[in-house]
């Protein structure tokens, strides 16, 4: 018998990631802190809850729970195509749009490849790198957003893919049309780009950059976008990305056989339809985001003016102890270490009883701080 037990070794890099942490569930910290009424604004979700035709169809569809689902997402794929002005060829329909981006890396990424992006930008995007093998290149902020002519300078020929998210989580900036168009003249033609648009149906500036027509002129490019943010469906996890015929063709094989559940799917498809759910969804988040800009500015704090549902706001404290201590009084935010913030905390834009009372809560706690 040999007793010599060889070890174990996970691929090169994969010891140096660390694990995503999501916030804890509301039932655990209810449980832990003997807490009842709590309120959670830390991942960005719609406060309102999925539209009424998404309940009704999610409810509907639970019936048919024993069969799988349409691996091809066909009368989804087929809503969003009319809805997008694309072909079905254009689209992958995933398990929430960070599928998009872990089946980029696997469809795309080996050893010696670069991947650039920003500092402060969605932690998956280095995880995404790592994991395949490649190299991250991280590329500075400027004024709390990506600076494409920095991405643009840190091109070489080892880059495979540019993540820019935009808005950027947990920033809430946004690159403009004009600095868009400009970088996309300087990225060569066999650099993948990918412009991840997780909040795309929350901006309202006019010099966001509708990217789609990258992807309609066969360029290297994905939009990622996701029916977990405003058509608040986060539970259900239905992502998807927009890109050339031949990069979705590439990709598809990639891709998990029933990754878009049949729950997801009905939902997403009747979510997709309730303009007047959006609308409502969108004037929420406007007056929120006028409240709490006022807010902030009577308590002397700085933030960023966000395009998103959140707000990331620098507090005289760290955002961790200022998130734990406002979870004991039953208000969960999060804190922005892990993005290079230590002083800061995003908190989600919610109803305005939650507005009102996450204001309560964070301005009796930055007093005693002081």
């Amino acid at each position: 018998m040999n007793t010599t037990q060889q070890e174990l070794l996970p691929k090169p890099g994969i010891e140096t990631i660390k694990a995503y942490q999501g916030g804890k569930p509301i039932e655990e910290v209810k449980r832990e802190l003997g807490i009842t009424d709590i309120i959670k604004l830390a991942s960005n979700e719609n406060p309102l809850g999925p539209s009424p035709l998404a309940l009704q169809a999610i409810q509907e569809s639970s019936t048919q729970v024993h069969f799988y689902p349409d691996g091809n997402a066909y009368y989804l794929k087929a809503d969003l195509a009319k809805h997008l002005g694309v072909t079905e060829d254009h689209l992958i329909l995933t398990n929430g749009s960070n599928e998009v981006l872990t089946l980029v890396g696997e469809t795309y990424l080996t050893p010696g490849d670069e991947v650039i992006y920003s500092e402060g930008a969605f932690v998956v995007y280095g995880l995404v790198a790592k994991v395949n093998g490649a190299t991250p290149v991280v590329v500075p902020m400027q004024k709390d957003t990506h600076h494409l002519p920095s991405i643009a300078a840190a091109i070489t020929d080892k880059t495979k893919v540019i993540f820019i998210a935009n808005p950027n989580n947990p920033t809430g900036t946004m690159v403009t049309a004009a600095e868009t168009a400009q970088f996309m003249a300087q990225v060569p033609e066999n650099v993948l780009v990918i412009f991840d648009e997780a909040y795309y149906e929350y901006v309202t500036n006019p010099d966001y950059p509708q990217t789609l027509p990258y992807v309609m002129e066969d360029r290297n490019f994905i939009i990622t976008r996701t029916f977990s943010k405003i058509y608040g469906l986060a539970g259900l996890r239905v992502g998807y990305g927009i890109a050339p015929p031949s990069v979705i063709a590439t990709m598809n094989p990639v891709r998990q056989p029933f990754n878009c559940n049949a729950i997801g799917q009905a939902a997403a498809r009747a979510a997709l339809s309730d303009t007047d759910y959006v609308k409502k969804s969108q004037k929420i988040n406007a007056a929120g985001k006028t409240f709490l800009y006022d807010a902030f500015d009577k308590l002397g704090l700085r933030y960023i003016k966000t395009e998103g549902n959140f707000i990331m706001v620098f507090v005289n404290q760290t955002g961790a102890n200022l998130t734990d201590a406002m979870m004991k009084e039953g208000v969960i935010v999060r804190e922005m270490a892990s993005y290079g913030y230590p002083n800061a905390i995003r908190v989600t834009i919610g109803k305005q009883r939650e507005n009102e009372r996450f204001i309560e809560v964070l301005s009796s706690l930055i007093r005693i701080k002081k």
